[in-house]
């Protein structure tokens, strides 16, 4: 089989909106994309920068159900992330709130589409809301698209091996 090379992150953060989007082409059919953003267990070996590792504290993926992840230093400090899954999770909409425990009362709304590009491959397009053009800025100037764009790296490996039927 043939690996087709994943297009780059692009993150759109248009001046004076309090929205972020992203977008990034994966090379595997969306049921496998879906799957990585359902399943704790492959969340937990892609989510976020590679300098840190993951712990999930509560993984409720249904409307309504809640999760908490937390995020490990090598040093041991821990960033810790809660939020709420809002819709039924399915493979064309996934909806949630977001949270950092380190800045407490600033929610982003997160909604995460899975387009089928028709050859194999996913587009995985987001669009946030957050509650002020400071909060979304803050998020952007954190090194947002540094962790994800290394998430999605990790993500695009995780991929591979469930193609190959070694995940």
């Amino acid at each position: 089989m043939t690996t087709r090379t994943a297009a780059p992150l692009t993150v759109i953060a248009e001046p004076g909106q309090p929205f972020v989007g992203t977008e990034r082409v994966f090379d595997a059919p969306r049921e496998l994309v879906f799957r990585c953003w359902a399943d704790p267990d492959l969340v937990r070996r892609w989510l976020g920068p590679n300098r840190l590792t993951m712990r999930i504290d509560e993984w409720s993926f249904h409307d309504g159900g809640r999760y908490r992840y937390v995020h490990i230093a090598d040093d041991g400090t821990e960033y810790g992330f809660h939020g709420v899954f809002h819709g039924d999770p399915t493979v064309d909409r996934l909806t949630q709130t977001f949270e950092f425990e380190g800045a407490p009362g600033h929610v982003s709304l997160d909604r995460l589409e899975l387009v089928d590009l028709g050859d194999g491959r996913t587009l995985a397009r987001t669009h946030t809301v957050f509650q002020s053009l400071e909060a979304r800025d803050a998020m952007v100037g954190s090194g947002m698209a540094d962790g994800l764009g290394q998430g999605y790296e990790r993500l695009d490996g995780i991929l591979a091996e469930l193609r190959e039927g070694r995940a």
